[in-house]
Parts: structure tokens; sequence; C-alpha cells
């Protein structure tokens, strides 16, 4: 497996469990607290293997407790006073860490069953069973017990009694900081709560709990998973396995900052010296309890696109990253995609059986209101990279080209990944495709394109007309340098030069647009996704591509509308924003702080007025894990944010909160007790649990009229894709352009 253990794993074990004793985190029905008895909440006796979640128990097989020794462990106790208490840490659906008193795990090696402190695949046991009797395995070995009553691993399996007990050393994770319930929307009433649209929690070390061996994406440099069946310690421990001594072998440094001295703090939980921070691209953002904090604090929809960048993950993979990472865009989406399906299986794990985490996929608008109104997170999956498809293009001598994929290949590609589950769909990126150009915002991607596809880009000066501007929008085009930033000795420059023949291309002064437009299979596809009723992203198209669909849209009735998930990524124009709220799409900004946020809201009111009668709504594109940094801190002289803080009462606030039975929910400084705080004022949004501070700030900096424009964006998100799929099936009715 691609999941290492290192020597530090046994003191950061000890440490941690020690230094946990106070804070929150959620357990069944989500209010378990770190380091006090769990079963003070619950001592109901267990009915299926699921209901051992994140409880204490002690274990009892042919009528006997089970106690530790010095070699192990043997069920020869009379009573459960003399017992080992085990926590039941869910390591996936029906599997568990069989977590100690002493604050070791029991582990299968060979036959033997030992307590370890360091975590192996041994410890990860699986339970069959219900109605209270059990057995288990582990290494595909039965747990048994010998004439003497020791617990082995052999052929026949041990009958387990669980019973309810005190005493148990909880199994650290990272905390939430709200420690009560969120809310529930009623079903059939307008959805209260925010969208994220643009996110990226399948980009990590290992798309898998760990149990497995998939891979990384983005190459092999980006550090930290998502979820790990040894939980936080695990998935978020020091990043030295790929960022080496000190983070010296960093991608981060070497390529992207161009500073190969630069060092960081590789040690992870709990003190988190140096990552995840706001300004790193290279380190998790979106652990699954991050995501948690956020959902609590009313976040409703989240779109998680799987996503890579093809020329830069090949570059990584053959200098600093993993020599067998997969790197094809397609494919490298696909898994995210996959993962997404084992993190919304770990969150179950977590929360007591399958179904019952907040964390949902969620295949059409109907079913997300559904699992909104229950209380949770409606996930919609998508796929963000330029050869989508797998149509990449190659540039010949000549001006010749020619395209990975066809129409057929597009077709089949379309139902795999509509059959998978994904719902949401950029077109075009950060490279050019087979379909057509990539909007263009940044002088590095073009010789991060060349390499893969051997060709620059080819330009004309971008049109002049009113563009839609403001916080956290890009404009359209860049000032292109003739030679890349870092043209050196980097592995990218090395490419480039052996490429290119040491060629560069020469460009004019003035912002450039990229002079490739949308392509005859650039057309075949869009109908494609416009009649198999994709949401529609037009973010990273050329400006006249990004016209082209609009126009495509606005053929069908209702109009297909578009959305724009982070910013405009190669820019839009004040006509095509004002097309775009008319067709009953949305622009959001990327990467605002609260102060941004605000400003975002001032400049897009009036676009949006006189172009829809639909209440102002804006919700959030984080792009977390994309490879690209989070908000910075607003500065000084901002107001500060009063740790705790309370959200939906007080200033700020509008009566509608109260008008549909949401209590005040208190928000803590998210704190890992003897550990890292994280204050948003003091260092910006390091990771993604940080969007509950972005909401505080917010309603300092927007009042009640920012608060009630992003608590509206996810009813408008909904109500966006409802008038997809109506106008999808109008465009079944529709030829081939």
């Amino acid at each position: 497996m691609r999941w290492i253990a290192h020597q530090a794993w046994v003191a950061t074990l000890l440490v941690t469990a020690a230094l946990v004793g106070c804070g929150n985190s959620s357990g069944p029905g989500g209010t378990t607290p770190i380091g006090s008895n769990p079963d003070s909440v619950n001592n109901t006796p267990p009915v299926s293997k699921f209901d051992l979640a994140n409880r204490c128990f002690v274990l009892k097989t042919n009528g006997k407790y089970v106690v530790r020794d010095a070699t192990g462990f043997i069920a020869n106790g009379s009573s459960a006073n003399g017992a080992e208490a085990f926590y039941m840490k869910p390591a996936g659906l029906g599997r568990y860490l069989f977590y100690t008193k002493g604050r070791a795990l029991m582990t299968g090696a060979g036959t033997a069953v030992t307590a370890q402190a360091t975590p192996a695949d041994g410890a990860d046991i699986t339970l069959s069973g219900d109605n209270g009797l059990y057995t288990a395995k582990s290494l595909g070995m039965a747990l048994a017990v010998d004439g003497t009553g020791r617990l082995l691993l052999g052929s026949t399996a041990a009958p387990l009694v669980f019973e309810p007990a005190t005493g148990c050393s909880v199994y650290p994770e990272m905390p939430v900081g709200i420690a009560a319930a969120t809310f529930k929307n009623a079903l059939g009433k307008p959805v209260i709560g925010f969208a994220e649209v643009h996110s990226h929690m399948g980009m990590g070390s290992e798309m898998s709990d760990g149990s497995g061996d998939v891979g990384p994406s983005a190459g092999g440099v980006l550090y930290g998973q998502a979820i790990n069946r040894f939980g936080v310690l695990a998935a978020l421990e020091s990043c030295e396995v790929m960022h080496g001594p000190d983070g010296t072998l960093s991608a981060e440094n070497i390529i992207l900052d161009q500073n190969p001295t630069e060092t960081h703090d590789v040690v992870g939980w709990p003190s988190f010296i140096d990552w995840p921070k706001n300004d790193s691209f290279l380190h998790q953002q979106m652990y699954y309890k991050w995501i948690e904090r956020a959902w609590k604090a009313g976040l409703r929809t989240m779109t998680i696109h799987g996503t890579t960048i093809e020329a830069l993950c090949n570059i990584a993979a053959a200098s600093y990253g993993d020599k067998m990472a997969e790197c094809v865009d397609m494919e490298v989406g696909v898994q995210q995609v996959q993962y997404m399906y084992d993190v919304q299986n770990y969150v179950d794990a977590q929360e007591g059986g399958p179904g019952k985490g907040w964390f949902r996929i969620v295949k059409d608008p109907a079913e997300a209101r559904a699992v909104i109104a229950e209380g949770k997170l409606a996930v919609i999956l998508g796929l963000e990279f330029s050869n989508i498809f797998h149509c990449r293009v190659q540039f010949l001598p000549g001006g010749r080209e020619t395209s990975d994929c066809d129409e057929a290949e597009i077709d089949s590609e379309i139902d795999r990944a509509w059959n998978l589950g994904v719902r949401q769909i950029f077109p075009y990126h950060d490279v050019d495709s087979a379909l057509g150009g990539t909007g263009i915002f940044s002088s590095v991607l073009n010789y991060v394109g060349y390499s893969d596809i051997h060709g620059f880009w080819k330009t004309y000066a971008c049109p002049d007309v009113e563009y839609f501007t403001g916080e956290g929008v890009f404009v359209a085009g860049a000032e292109l340098e003739t030679a890349p930033f870092m043209l050196g000795s980097d592995p990218l420059s090395q490419a480039i030069i052996a490429n290119g023949g040491g060629t560069l291309p020469v460009y004019p002064p003035g912002r450039q647009c990229n002079a490739r437009g949308v392509t005859p299979l650039g057309k075949y596809a869009i109908d494609k996704i416009l009649k198999k009723g994709f949401i529609l992203d037009i973010d990273h198209a050329e400006l006249s591509i990004k016209q082209y669909m609009l126009d495509e849209g606005a053929k069908l009735t209702p109009n297909y509308p578009a959305v724009s998930g982070h910013g405009g990524h190669g820019g839009i124009s004040t006509a095509q924003a004002e097309q775009m709220f008319r067709q009953g799409g949305i622009i959001y900004p990327a990467l605002p702080n609260g102060k941004d946020f605000a400003r975002y809201i001032s400049q897009i009111k009036p676009v949006w007025a006189r172009s829809t009668s639909r209440p102002l709504a804006v919700g959030y594109g984080a792009d977390s894990n994309g490879l690209r940094t989070l908000p910075g801190s607003r500065g000084a002289g901002s107001t500060a944010i009063q740790y705790p803080f309370t959200l939906f009462q007080g200033a700020g606030w509008g009566p509608q909160y109260a008008a549909a039975g949401i209590a005040p929910l208190k928000v803590d400084m998210l704190s890992i007790p003897g550990g890292k705080s994280w204050n948003m004022d003091e260092e910006g949004m390091s990771h993604y649990g940080l969007m509950a501070d972005i909401v505080e700030e917010i309603r300092i900096e927007g009042g009640e009229e920012a608060t009630t424009a992003l608590y509206n964006s996810a009813e408008t998100f909904l109500q966006l894709w409802e008038q997809t799929l109506r106008a999808s099936a109008d465009a079944r009715t529709k030829p081939v352009p």
C-alpha cells in the first residue's frame, strides 16, 4: 500500500491521545465529545454491526470477558469490571479499529493478535453478524480463541458479544468546533443554505481510504487525504514521505515558487505548524471533518469536481512526484469521482451505517432537496480538466493538428461520466484541447500546455468591450511573456526547450485572448452535454466559446442556464454576464474572504437587477485542493471575529431563519486541544473548515444583504439545476448544429 507508517507515528499517537481531552467531534448523532465517555450519549446495546461506531464496549466470547495481558488479549475475565474497554473507531462500513484504554490497537499479525501502537493492516478488523452476536476477521482470517481463551487468527471464528461500557480512551480525531446539530429545511419550502460550486475533494496523496492502492492525484505532489481508515493521524500526518526532510523536495518550492532552498515544517497533526496554509498549493485542504464544520454552518450543496492538468501531472510525476502516478485527464478525473463514493461510505460508517451520514451524493435536484430536508449535504459530482472525453489535441508542423477523440468516443465518455453520477461539466480548462481554446488568464499555462500538446497559443488583442469585473473575477486574457518566467534548469523549462527546439513565441503588448475558437468536435460535444442534461460551467473557455455556449442555451425553452463557478476564468463581458443572469445562470466569485465577498455583492447588484427579477444569490467557488491558494485574511483595520460567534441571530441576520425554525448556532474557534488553533483573522482560510469563519466575515463586512445573498445561493443553484433538466429535454428534440 502507498500509506507508509513512520517511527513518528508511535509518538504522535501517544501525544495526541493525551492532548485531545476536550473539544467537539461528531459520532452517531453528531455530538460525541472527544475525551469523555461516549456512552454518556448512548448506552443502547448494539443490534447491527454499525451500531458500534464511536462507542465504548467490553468484549465477551464463549461466556468470558476479554482482558489485556502482556502478550495480547485473552478471554478469561469473569466480569466486565476487569475487561478491556475498546473504543470502536470505524475504519469503514462494518470495519473497526479496536482502540484500547492504553491507546493501542488490537492488531492481527501472522496468527497472533497483539496490541500495537502503530496502525497496520491487521488493525483494520471486519465485523459480520447482527442482533448482538458477531464474528470478526483480520487479514482475511477469523478472530478466534485457543483452548486457553487467547485471541488469535485462525479458521474458526469466535462468537463475539459487545456490552456497552465506560472508561474508554477515545480515538483522536479532528474536532469540528460546533457542538450543536445543524438545521433542517422543510421539504417543499425554498432551501436556506449556501452553495459551493467548485471544489476538489478527490485531490490528495491516495484516492482510497488507505486500504487500497489507487494512487495519488496531481502526480503525487499534493499531500494528505480526505479520509483514511486510521483517521486524522494517518490522513494528515507528517508530509515528509512526499515533500522530503523539512519540505525540501516539495514541487511547490522547486517548480511553483522557484525557490529550491525554501523549507517548511513537515509535522501535521496535531501542531500543523506550517501546513495547511492559505498560500500553500500542495497540502490537503478538504479533510472530511473540515467539510463537516462547513456543513454544520449551513453549506447545503457542494459540487466536487474530479480535476487535473495532464501536462503538469506528467512533469510532476517525472520529476518530484510519484513515478507510477496516473496522469491521463479523464482517468484521473474518473478515479476522483469514484473516490467520492468511498468518502460517502466512510462518513456513513462514522455516523452509524449506510445512509446515515451527512455526506450524500445526489443525481438530480429532487434527490438533493430530499437530502437537504434531512439536514444533510447534497454533493454533486463534476469533471474539470482540459482533455475531457479524452479529447487531447496535438499540434503538428505546418499548422496541422490531430485529435485523440472522435464523436463516437465523446458519446461513450459522456455516457460513462453520467452513469458514474457526474452531473456538472467543464468542457474547457487550462490547456487547449480538440474541442477548442482555453480562456487565457496565466502566461505560465502556455508553457505547461506546450509540454503536452506541442503548440503555443495563437492570440488576438482582447475585444475592447465592457467586462464584468469585481472582487474575485478574472479579466479577459493576459499580458503574455515571451519566455516562461522559470526558464532555466527546472523540469518544466527543460521539457519546453527540448520539445520546442529552443523556439519560443513572441506576443505583442497588451492583453491577449486566445484565437482558437470552438472546433467542430467542440460543437458536437457541447450539443451532447446539453442533451444529456449536465450542469454547464463555462469558466476556462475562450470568450468566443463562452458566447457560443450561451447562444446555444438561448435557443432552448426554457433557456439552458450556465454556471461560472469560480470567477469567470478567461473573462466574461458585461453583456455575457447579463445574458447569463437572464438565462437563469450564476457567476460566483473565486476565493473571496468576507471583505471581498461584500464588495462583490455591491458590484454584481446592478448587473443582476437589470438582468433578472430573481432574489440576489451569491454562493462560493473555493477551488479547494485546486493547486491554488485560498483566501487570505482581511488585513489590518478590519473588525475582528469574536470567538465564539453566533450564526442566524443578531445583527446581520434577517428574520427568515427564525421563521423557518432555524436556531442560533454557536461556532467556536477551531482548535485541537494542545495543538493547532485556526484564527481566520491571523492566517486566512487555511482549509475548508474555515468556511464557517468566512460566513462570519461576510456578516461583519456585508451585513444582512450579504448573508441573505449567501444563504439564498443553495436554492438558486437547485432552481438552476431544475431549469437545466427542462432545457435539456427541449435540446433532445433539436438536431446536432
